[in-house]
């Protein structure tokens, strides 16, 4: 009887929230001559550009945590005589670390605000970097990663949560891309930098971003989202105005955003078992089941060991590393620019299809190796699988998935929800990055087979489950999604 009533209450919730979405759409078409344009203009949006610029240092960071550890591999062991068993303790614990930070990313930013924890995350960054700068031995070396990566786990979580909150809706998919962009250009710039310093110096400047972060966060305005959620009413109307322009009518968003948040209010507090509840079940499953494909079809394997695979090939690995560098900045930025025009469906299944690829090229290449087959063929085969792969990846399933991890959950559990789906994404590039080095000594082509047959599962789980939500309204999907 208890669940019954409870059924009532929630189905009466989501049409109070389908009520007010549903109106506002047709008074702003009516406000603006049926057309349904924005009342603001582009140039007024230089606020939303400039805090989603600052938010992005953060990705930036997280980004060099995840280039740091491929070119200074060999630096590193010989310098502080660490085994590859010990690296690779070395490697993986950054993720570790991240796991740590996702489960306590979303109540972080549900307390103190999503600039809060961004100022956090920079802290703990931090002294992550001058930790492994200092360091003369394998405690103090993991003990910094692990920093990094608690800072790097908030940040995955909290910098397309803020992007996506401060973004207009025919924004939204292009601006919380840049999260994933500047994740690349910073992975980049340390695969490339990586070539020419040393660890400690590269370790330093792993600090700057963080900083840049800190400074940026005095000049932009806390997410209007999170200010009306937690009551501060004149403070939300105020970031919302900074944000669409001092000349911008803000009225109708601002009644919208109101209304549906008062709306949620009235549900009992979101707990992590309240996630499996049926009304929320589609959003979990999609939110984690995208971190899992994203994460165990392989990445953070290629990520964090791409010049020992190219080295294990017989290719260069700073020709191999700066191609596979620059390939996917320029990629990832064609997302950017495709993710408000082709919609977020399309790209997950493109970029799965070129994962599939990416791992049998790789798989072949290392078969023919194993076997001493066609031999002069292996370094050709194996650069252009690591270079479809990451073309792939970063053309869609980098991105894509974020993207969709900030639209799907309602506020009021999206700290408990964006911490799970967060928490998935990092156990699998934990698992990932771990096991590589000793999946590859059991079996190197037979390592990207099964990558391979998870982007396979990937294709079906797109294709059968995954909604499209591009030129849509927070609002108007969470209320339609979670029913």
């Amino acid at each position: 009887m208890a669940n019954k009533d409870q059924n009532v209450v929630n189905n009466a919730a989501d049409d109070k929230m389908t009520e007010p979405l549903l109106r506002g759409e047709q008074n702003l078409a009516d406000e603006n001559g049926g057309s349904g344009k924005k009342t603001g203009s582009k140039d007024s949006l230089y606020m939303v550009y400039l805090s989603t610029l600052v938010a992005v240092s953060g990705s930036y960071s997280f980004g060099t945590g995840v280039g740091y550890s491929s070119p200074t591999q060999n630096a590193i062991r010989e310098d502080l005589s660490l085994s590859l068993a010990e690296y690779s303790v070395f490697g993986s614990i950054l993720t570790f670390g991240a796991m740590i930070g996702a489960i306590t990313s979303g109540p972080i930013a549900d307390f103190i605000g999503r600039k809060g924890a961004m100022r956090v995350s920079s802290f703990v960054c931090i002294a992550g970097w001058l930790a492994i700068y200092f360091s003369e031995g394998a405690l103090s070396l993991d003990l910094g990663r692990l920093a990094t990566g608690y800072g790097m786990g908030i940040f995955s979580y909290v910098v397309p949560v803020f992007t996506a909150e401060i973004a207009p809706k025919e924004l939204r998919g292009a601006l919380t891309s840049a999260n994933q962009l500047l994740i690349v250009i910073g992975a980049s710039t340390f695969f490339i930098i990586g070539t020419v310093a040393t660890w400690r110096t590269l370790a330093l400047v792993g600090v700057i971003p963080c900083a840049v972060l800190l400074l940026g966060l005095f000049l932009i305005p806390e997410s209007p989202r999170w200010l009306a959620k937690i009551g501060k009413h004149e403070e939300f109307e105020a970031a919302l105005q900074k944000l669409r322009g001092k000349d911008a009518d803000i009225s109708q968003e601002a009644t919208e955003i109101q209304e549906y948040i008062e709306t949620l209010e009235r549900l009992p507090k979101a707990r992590l078992l309240d996630l499996f509840q049926k009304r929320y079940l589609h959003s979990v499953t999609i939110g984690v089941g995208l971190m899992v494909i994203q994460q165990f079809g392989g990445i953070n394997a290629i990520a964090f060991y791409a010049a020992n695979i190219f080295q294990t090939a017989g290719l260069s690995p700073s020709t191999g590393t700066i191609s596979y560098a620059l390939l996917q900045v320029v990629v990832t930025f064609f997302n950017i620019i495709m993710i408000d025009r082709a919609g977020r469906k399309p790209l997950l299944l493109f970029a799965a299809t070129g994962l599939l690829l990416g791992c049998l090229l790789l798989a072949a290449a290392f078969f023919l190796k194993t076997y001493g087959l066609a031999l002069e063929s292996v370094p050709a085969l194996t650069l252009a699988g690591v270079l479809v792969y990451i073309g792939s990846f970063s053309s869609g399933m980098g991105a894509t998935p974020w993207v969709l991890m900030s639209e799907i959950f309602p506020i009021n559990i999206k700290g408990v929800g964006g911490s799970l789906t967060t928490l998935v994404n990092w156990f699998g590039a934990w698992a990932i990055s771990y096991t590589f080095n000793f999946l590859e000594t059991w079996s190197s082509y037979g390592t990207f087979l099964l990558y391979a047959a998870v982007n396979i599962l990937g294709i079906v789980f797109i294709t059968t489950v995954v909604p499209e939500t591009k030129g849509r309204t927070l609002e108007e999907i969470q209320a339609t999604m979670n029913m």
